[in-house]
């Protein structure tokens, strides 16, 4: 191996096993995701063979030392152990603990792993990491934020959605891994499934969501100086909901859970009513109101059951799902479930969204709370309800018990922030530039670079402005000036508030440049928290900037 090569990849080592953060100093950050299996079900495995495109190194994930050099396409096989994981190449074996392979001029691949009928190959380094109670380990992928979204964006949306959409979405899913609701693995920051935010790998990758991916670079959603939790659905049928009437507590389960201030119920069109009422959600889900999610197959959907077929469904989904919390009181697979005697709403969000349903029958009355617990309560063939912006109509024989359910419905997801279909509208038909559309969905937000604390060290970070225009905001300033090296050039600003100012923009649209901007925030004598603001809350922004 020659001395370049050793010197890229002792590089490329240093840059991967570095702590993801989105303040890194090099702007770089790193995303750290779980590779499920070809069903996406399991993260924990007991063997895995992976390979690399071109020659790859097995290294040792502490100290960065190469342990061996392995050819191209040759099968790295390794399999769980007590004592650490066996890696087994070209019939010669090792037993290693946590260790990472890289690939310097190729890709990963996963043998025998599939992402759309394709093979499964990744950007950056596996890192094999063996749980705590060595019952199995995790295959890792360690990746820039870039790449990562690159195998992202166009398994989350369609790309016929247009680069509007796909730029939304870009902004969107760069959020959700930053600004994550919850942790779910100690081990990595996400999965590659529909659990996390759907990554498929460098084989799904497409021109035009590549290019949303490189025109949104270092762009995220703010609401009062903080990244934001940036949820999105398929289809949120017309109108979203607040994300305090659709989640519970990720911490203490309590439902409904704290406000968002930008994660409200968003109407498509002003006009739309408040859909709290009984009535007005029958009316509005029972027929085709024009919106945004129209285009959606699941705009508007009907459920039938005969009364029976539905008590045989409650009679699994209750025992199942009363395991939650969410049902009250709790239903036992060994108690009886009688006949249905009604089936009613008891409280919306102003969606209309289910928020919590009484069931009653012969036996019982029971309280059914929180929108993924209402749809998977009422499933019809094994799949639950698409969405719990549900309206039930009940039929009832000449005794007056009932015979038929009848569930009128729309949207499909949790409904809450933004709606893929909608965006999708939004950017075809409507014509809006990403930012108006994430504007819609995210309530007071503006867009800007992630926010960082700049103290004794160079802190570096990249942005692509999408109106042209950029400003300087210092969070709670209490410095005189501000240096940076803006593309390239030193600048130096001093800054003036009033004495209980929360922030201070200095524009630098003047020094902004078509395609991608670097700032380089310089160090100062006191600690300062800083970002770029790159579009305003409310404002509608021109597409030329001002001199």
């Amino acid at each position: 191996m020659g001395n370049k090569i050793v010197r890229t990849l002792f590089a490329f080592l240093f840059l991967f096993f570095q702590v993801p953060d989105a303040c890194a100093n090099n702007g770089s950050v790193l995303v750290r995701v779980g590779i499920t299996d070809n069903k996406f079900q399991n993260v924990l495995r007991q063997e895995v063979a992976v390979y690399g495109t071109s020659e790859c190194d097995i290294c040792d994930s502490e100290t960065r030392r190469i342990l061996t050099h392995v050819p191209a396409n040759t099968d790295i096989i390794i399999k769980n152990g007590l004592s650490g994981m066996d890696v087994v190449v070209n019939n010669t074996g090792a037993t290693l603990s946590d260790f990472v392979i890289v690939c310097p001029a190729g890709l990963l691949g996963v043998k025998d792993l599939k992402r759309k009928g394709e093979p499964a190959v990744y950007h950056g380094a596996f890192e094999l990491v063996q749980s705590p109670n060595h019952k199995g380990f995790y295959l890792v992928n360690i990746v820039e934020i870039q790449e990562y979204l690159k195998g992202v964006v166009p398994n989350e949306m369609p790309i016929r959605f247009g680069l509007e959409a796909l730029k939304a979405q870009t902004v969107a899913a760069r959020n959700y891994v930053l600004a994550p609701r919850k942790k779910a693995y100690d081990e990595f920051d996400v999965v590659d499934s529909v659990a996390s935010q759907v990554y498929y790998g460098a084989n799904t990758e497409t021109d035009i969501s590549t290019r949303a991916v490189i025109e949104t670079d270092g762009v995220v959603a703010l609401y009062d100086n903080e990244m934001i939790l940036t949820l999105y659905s398929s289809t949120a049928g017309g109108y979203t909901e607040s994300y305090a009437n659709s989640f519970s507590d990720p911490n203490n389960k309590v439902f409904p859970t704290e406000h968002k201030p930008y994660l409200v119920a968003v109407p498509d069109e002003e006009e739309f009513p408040k859909l709290n009422d009984e009535e007005k959600a029958k009316e509005f889900y029972s027929q085709r109101v024009p919106s945004y999610d129209i285009e959606s197959p699941y705009y508007r959907w009907q459920k039938e059951w005969a009364a029976g077929e539905l008590e045989n469904i409650l009679k699994k989904t209750l025992p199942a799902q009363s395991k939650t919390g969410f049902i009250t009181p709790a239903f036992s697979s060994s108690d009886e479930l009688g006949t249905i005697k009604d089936i009613k709403v008891m409280k919306r969000g102003e969606s209309g969204k289910a928020i919590e349903i009484e069931l009653m029958t012969t036996k019982g009355c029971y309280r059914i709370a929180k929108e993924l617990v209402i749809r998977r309560v009422f499933q019809k063939d094994g799949i639950s309800l698409p969405s719990a912006n549900v309206v039930f109509e009940k039929k009832l024989d000449n005794y007056g018990n009932i015979t038929d359910i009848t569930a009128y419905g729309g949207g499909f997801g949790h409904g809450v922030g933004m709606s893929q279909y909608g965006a999708g509208y939004m950017a075809t038909k409507l014509n809006q530039p990403y930012y108006n559309i994430l504007r819609h969905y995210y309530k007071g937000i503006c867009l800007g670079t992630p926010p960082v604390e700049v103290w004794n060290e160079n802190i570096k970070q990249t942005f692509w402005a999408p109106a042209g225009r950029a400003s300087i905001v210092l969070i709670n300033p209490n410095v005189s000036k501000i240096k940076v090296i803006l593309n390239g050039k030193e600048r130096e600003f001093n800054i003036s508030k009033s004495l209980f100012q929360k922030e201070v923009k200095i524009d630098i649209s003047r020094y902004i440049e078509d395609g991608q901007n670097n700032i380089i925030y310089c160090p100062n004598e006191r600690m300062m928290k800083v970002y770029v603001e790159l579009v305003e809350k409310y404002t509608n922004i021109s597409a030329e900037p001002e001199d």
